[in-house]
């Protein structure tokens, strides 16, 4: 009777360990984000120029750069071949669809805009607005490369 009783305990405890791990993520986030782009040292420049991120690292022989903003990490690698370069068509191609980077308050997000909006290599899709009625706000550009990057503000909740 006691082998049994035994046995029961640890077959109850397996079951309770399977539901753990079936109801917890496998992962614990996103450690970077790798985005090709067309031209390196512009799309460098933006995320540090313009972000004020820092440069990480790079890999000359890809080549790639690595960026951060001490939070983030995200790798920009060089297309390899400009001449067949495909740029990205959000409705029609698989990948990504923009990259979201959060920012600390809604003057932030006024302070980027004005930093943006007169730079010939960043096109702005549209400026700070609220996000779906509120009370969030964002805006959506592409960076020199042409990659769409979304800047979002979202107020914390109120008790």
């Amino acid at each position: 009777m006691k082998n049994l009783l035994v046995a029961l305990i640890i077959f109850l405890s397996s079951l309770s360990l399977v539901a753990e791990d079936n109801t917890k993520p496998a992962t614990q986030g996103i450690d970077h984000l790798g985005l090709t782009v067309s031209d390196l040292s512009a799309t460098t420049s933006f995320f540090i120029d313009v972000l004020g991120w820092r440069l990480a690292g790079r890999d000359k022989s890809y080549p790639a750069n690595f960026v951060t903003d001490g939070q983030s990490f995200v790798t920009l690698w060089q297309v390899k071949d400009k001449s067949k370069l495909v740029t990205f068509n959000r409705k029609y191609n698989v990948g990504l669809h923009h990259l979201a980077i959060k920012v600390s308050s809604f003057e932030t997000l006024d302070v980027l805009y004005n930093r943006m909006k007169n730079r010939s290599d960043v096109v702005i899709e549209f400026a700070p607005e609220l996000f779906y009625g509120g009370p969030a706000k964002h805006m959506m550009i592409r960076e020199p490369s042409g990659n769409r990057l979304e800047f979002i503000h979202r107020p914390p909740k109120a008790n």
